[in-house]
């Protein structure tokens, strides 16, 4: 996969084109892209859906991605860096805001489709990230400021709507009570292997192993490694149907052993193998 590398720790443009020419391809960078006209259809991580006016993508630099363009397309593109997160846009913010913005960076959730559902909010963003880019592309007095608190905007209308659409498990980890925040971190981290030893997410909560998994159990009914394997095959169901892997791959992309492993838990999960899954759907 071809890598983008940019080295501008913040940066905003727009282009306008009736055919996508640039291959399929991640970043070394964060990547809000606003779509200003047009309509087409999204292929990230393998997996396409359609896009229209006003919608918004929020990309992470392990997400790969290409366009196909229906009716021409004008893109507003925010690039910026983690670096330039933690020195512009996190002092000046809440604590509970603060943490917001660190669980949308930090978020692996599989989305594919626009960060943005409310058309208020839509309309809003997109005004405001047309004045941006006025102003990052003409140097007046005072651009950095305003440049700044324009995307302060910005992210805080994103997260709000991203917290408003990930489900009652996404709410802010401030208002969170502790299993809350000890599901939302499974349901964030559940395919990160090391994240989810029990000694590591013991850690991570300050409990101790062997009362961590005896407190999810007891609080929930089910054990860790049962709210991993519901995520996982979650997971699996929307790359069953939407994306062009195969049964292998998708075992492989999960951190199943190999493909007779997530066979045989699908099975036992779904009353039906994967391959069935897929053509019913």
């Amino acid at each position: 996969m071809k890598r983008i590398v940019n080295f501008n720790s913040f940066n905003v443009f727009s282009i306008e084109k009736e055919n996508w020419d640039v291959e399929y391809h991640n970043h070394n960078f964060y990547e809000l892209i606003i779509i200003e006209s047009g309509k087409g259809f999204h292929h990230l991580n393998s997996i396409t859906f359609p896009y229209k006016k006003g919608d918004v993508f929020l990309l992470r630099p392990s997400d790969g991605h290409e366009f196909s363009i229906k009716n021409k397309t004008k893109f507003i593109y925010i690039k910026f860096t983690e670096q330039y997160i933690w020195e512009n846009l996190l002092p000046n913010k809440k604590n509970e805001l603060k943490k917001a913005v660190q669980l949308l960076m930090e978020d692996h959730s599989f989305v594919y489709e626009s960060a943005i559902k409310s058309k208020t909010d839509r309309e809003h963003l997109l005004q405001l990230a047309r004045i941006l880019l006025y102003e990052f592309s003409h140097k007046n007095t005072y651009n950095k400021e305003i440049t700044t608190d324009l995307f302060s905007g910005i992210m805080t209308i994103l997260i709000r709507n991203t917290m408003q659409n990930a489900t009652a498990k996404n709410r802010l980890a401030q208002n969170l009570n502790r299993i809350e925040k000890i599901l939302y971190y499974i349901n964030v981290n559940a395919l990160d292997a090391d994240k989810m030893k029990i000694e590591n997410l013991a850690e991570e909560f300050m409990l101790s192993p062997n009362y961590i998994s005896i407190y999810i159990k007891k609080q929930t009914g089910f054990s860790i490694q049962q709210h991993i394997i519901q995520h996982k095959l979650k997971t699996a169901e929307k790359l069953l149907l939407q994306s062009h892997y195969n049964i292998s791959e998708i075992a492989d992309r999960l951190g199943f052993n190999d493909a007779s492993h997530f066979n045989k838990i699908f099975k036992t999960y779904k009353q039906m193998s994967p391959s069935q899954f897929k053509k019913k759907g």
